[in-house]
């Protein structure tokens, strides 16, 4: 079968092609998946630059083959696999092997999909509407009348945080790195949009909030917007690092949030809000239900093939492409 993979850690030019990858064989609790749509993600990135080389919460290593978000359809069940069955349509994500004709994922990260939602649309959602679903619903459980600030707010998850976000009636306001940016955030429903890039955010927040600051900051870009985002948030405050695409903080003390107001700070991951079948499955069915009811959408922003996806990498990583990339393996799977 045709895959990529990578056997050392680096830039785009360790992506290797192969046509004679063997086709994985299904262990227990596992499903051999015929792959139509893998998504590109800034987690591929990390898993080829290495950053997940001594993780714990994703232990992916040398060798593997990307990919970790697809979807397509169920060709084999291991032992014990009671969820989904041979024939079933599915898309996963945070299991890594989508770069190829076909993958062997854990049958718990498996959410069956309608007929009603296209394999491209599925591979394009699921791991980003899930995320957006568990920051909103699970940890920043925001309500009808709360404020949030929603950083990077045209990158693929910051577009579906906003409308998520405005669907449950919070007050959005959005940063980006520039003024085109700014304005993919404002079409998906954002209240105020402002630019990040010299901190000046947090004094914008805080003029639009009377001084208040806002509930809740989403914040996946770390080390340029952190301690501003501290600024920003009100008195007892919630600020959610999920992503540190600028590099992390390597001094944060934590007397620091006392100092600005007592604020609470978390760093989640997915995986540890996708612990079981049930859970992805809730997941994903609101993610799908939101689709079909306008309350969220999702465009494709790039289509490549596997021969392309190295391209897809640099695109990504230049920060070019505004949105969601995916890549068609067997759009008739």
């Amino acid at each position: 079968m045709r895959a990529i993979s990578i056997e050392q850690y680096g830039g785009p030019e360790v992506l290797q092609w192969r046509r004679d990858a063997p086709v994985p064989e299904p262990g227990p609790d596992e499903v051999l998946v015929r792959v139509a749509y893998a998504g590109v993600n800034f987690m591929d990135i990390h898993t080829r630059q290495g950053k997940y080389a001594a993780s714990r919460t994703y232990p992916v290593r040398l060798p593997c083959t990307l990919g970790m978000e697809g979807a397509g359809r169920v060709i084999a069940v291991g032992h014990n696999v009671t969820t989904v069955k041979a024939g079933d349509r599915i898309a996963w994500c945070i299991a890594w092997g989508s770069y190829a004709d076909y993958a062997r994922i854990p049958a718990a990260r498996c959410a069956r999909l309608p007929d009603s939602v296209a394999y491209d649309v599925a591979a394009a959602a699921i791991f980003q509407g899930s995320t957006a679903h568990y920051l909103v619903q699970d940890v920043a459980q925001l309500q009808a009348g709360a404020t949030c600030l929603i950083h990077a707010a045209s990158g693929s998850i910051g577009q579906l945080l906003v409308q998520w976000a405005k669907h449950l009636g919070a007050t959005v306001y959005a940063t980006a790195s520039n003024a085109e940016k700014c304005s993919v955030a404002m079409a998906r429903g954002a209240d105020a949009a402002f630019l990040y890039g010299d901190g000046q955010f947090a004094d914008d927040v805080l003029e639009a909030t009377a001084g208040r600051g806002v509930d809740v900051v989403f914040d996946s870009v770390g080390r340029k917007t952190l301690r501003d985002s501290f600024r920003a948030t009100r008195t007892r405050g919630l600020v959610v690092n999920y992503g540190s695409v600028s590099g992390s903080l390597q001094d944060l003390d934590p007397i620091e949030l006392g100092e600005s107001g007592s604020l609470f700070l978390t760093r989640p991951r997915l995986a540890d809000h996708m612990q079981d079948a049930q859970t992805v499955q809730r997941r994903a069915d609101a993610v799908w239900a939101a689709l079909a009811s306008g309350a969220l959408t999702m465009e494709i922003a790039g289509r490549y093939t596997l021969e392309t996806v190295a391209q897809a990498h640099e695109r990504i990583e230049s920060r070019v492409q505004i949105g969601k990339a995916v890549v068609e393996i067997d759009r008739g799977a």
